[in-house]
């Protein structure tokens, strides 16, 4: 009995096992597209770009959760069948399981209607965004709100509707375990910035008020990028209107920035941040390819990764010890008479602004807090789509004392919410906590860690990120992976004692 109870259960598992790498495929298959309608696609052929995507999500959709995928799924998590799969089956069926039980309730026909509406969307965002007109973008919103609150029903949730959306993207999140740290940060953070602005000992800003030359910037990006790790064989780097990472496999991750010629900053830490995330997809084990488990272990992890390498690495003075030599003789005129101490302190200058990708690393948490405020607000009902402009302005000057002058400058500037992406913002100040700690943890294992950055061994610092991060995908859950990790629960101390420790330093305060 035992030995034909065995049989079967191979034969489950090897079923599962050509499910979940067809659906992997059609993941991949998708990636690609997506890219392509984002970055080369002529603007004519994206609406047809649109249908394709709708037709190969739609089918993917069905496949996911088809009758043989939930036959084989109540089989595999059978107490008796479950406890004979090894480590990643176990993983893999647990995503697919959770895939699967979000999903299932969602009628196909109303998920393809989100899917061409989003896949629009994008384009809607892009020419609101230029004209500075959200009436443009309003009527797409409008749908892709209706669709997400859909969604919430069929998920189910307890509490706030929005922890159904916060539970999508990182596993066991609620609104109530998110106030209190959020609240714990705000009021650190405050206090830190008024001390800040009070001192007399203020960076120099008018290095970035120069014109930085647009092939010069690409020739510098595509200099660093290999550098700090990113491996150029299994990726590239292009533009779009907003920064991405697009993971098509391993051996396949493609990233995007943008160039401005009066911000070099923003091209520079805009490839570092999306190189993070690139490095991670890049770092999964290959065995988890064609799986459920091939990628980060949530959004918030993900965005640790790319946090860390954005801030702790790429705006240390260590790194730039390393680097500046290089980007001085990139921009001569710039740069040449710019001391390294003055260029670090600029780039860690803090001051209240407008737009989110571009915010210091003290104040970008609270525009976090404005998206996660207005998302809970929009999705309980409290506010309407047609008010986001106007509440956005009232949000930005109670947090950080300015208003927008345009839409553009205010609830236009993201792309989350053009692809539905309601619940995504918190994931970055989640990824800012997750970096703090795990800095705690590295520098107690690898105790020479700024001076390795200093020295431009970056490849001792990927190897421990990759040992005990980005090899295991999506093998255990965030909560799981950050103990393993740290050896403790996440909390906001690290964090807030990071930000502590590197602006006092700044503004000698």
């Amino acid at each position: 009995m035992e030995q034909t109870l065995d049989i079967n259960v191979s034969e489950l598992v090897k079923q599962f096992k050509e499910m979940d790498q067809k659906l992997a495929h059609f993941s991949d298959i998708l990636s690609q597209i997506s890219w392509d309608s984002k970055t080369m696609a002529p603007k004519k052929g994206r609406p047809l770009f649109a249908k394709a995507i709708g037709t190969l999500s739609t089918e993917t959709f069905k496949l996911s959760v088809s009758k043989e995928m939930g036959e084989l799924l109540e089989a595999l998590t059978s107490e008796e069948v479950y406890s004979q799969l090894d480590e990643v089956t176990k993983a893999c069926v647990r995503e697919r399981k959770s895939d699967y039980d979000k999903s299932k309730s969602i009628p196909a026909e109303l998920y393809n209607e989100f899917v061409v509406t989003t896949s629009m969307a994008n384009d809607a965002w892009e020419e609101a965004r230029e004209k500075n007109d959200f009436s443009i973008f309003q009527p797409f919103l409008e749908k892709i709100v209706g669709f997400v609150k859909q969604f919430t029903d069929y998920y189910g949730f307890e509490g706030h509707r929005y922890n159904a959306l916060l539970d999508a993207y990182e596993q066991g999140l609620t609104v109530e375990k998110l106030d209190p740290l959020f609240a714990e940060l705000r009021e650190k953070s405050i206090q830190l910035l008024k001390r800040i602005q009070n001192s007399s000992s203020q960076p120099r800003t008018d290095i970035f008020k120069l014109t930085y030359d647009v092939a010069q910037q690409k020739e510098f990006n595509k200099f660093l990028l290999p550098k700090i790790g990113f491996d150029m064989n299994a990726g590239r780097l292009d533009e779009s209107v907003h920064p991405f990472a697009q993971p098509v496999n391993t051996g396949d991750v493609r990233l995007t920035t943008r160039y401005l010629q009066e911000n070099v900053r923003s091209a520079i830490f805009g490839t570092i941040h999306e190189a993070g995330h690139g490095m991670y997809e890049q770092g999964v084990n290959s065995e988890f390819e064609g799986t459920a488990i091939r990628s980060g272990a949530s959004m918030g992890i993900h965005e640790s990764q790319s946090r860390f390498a954005e801030n702790v690495v790429g705006r240390s003075k260590a790194f730039w010890t390393y680097f500046y030599k290089d980007l001085q003789n990139h921009f001569p005129d710039q740069l040449s008479n710019v001391s390294l101490d003055d260029f670090y302190r600029a780039i860690n200058h803090v001051e209240p602004s407008f737009i989110r990708v571009e915010a210091d690393e003290l104040t970008y948490n609270l525009h976090i807090m404005i998206r996660y405020e207005i998302e809970k607000a929009l999705i309980g009902g409290e506010i309407e789509v047609k008010d986001l402009p106007e509440v956005w302005n009232k949000k930005v000057e109670e947090y950080l004392g300015i208003t927008p002058p345009t839409d553009t400058l205010g609830v236009l500037q993201d792309v989350h919410w053009s692809f539905g992406g309601l619940g995504y913002f918190p994931s970055y100040s989640l990824g800012n906590l997750y970096a703090a700690q795990i800095l705690n943890t590295i520098k107690k294992e690898l105790p020479d860690f700024y001076l390795l950055i200093e020295n431009g061994e970056f490849g001792k610092i990927q190897a421990w990120l990759g040992e005990k991060i980005h090899q295991h995908g999506r093998l255990y859950t965030p909560s799981e992976l950050i103990q393993k990790v740290t050896g403790e629960e996440l909390n906001a101390k690290y964090l807030v004692e990071y930000l502590e420790e590197k602006y006092s330093e700044v503004y000698s305060i």
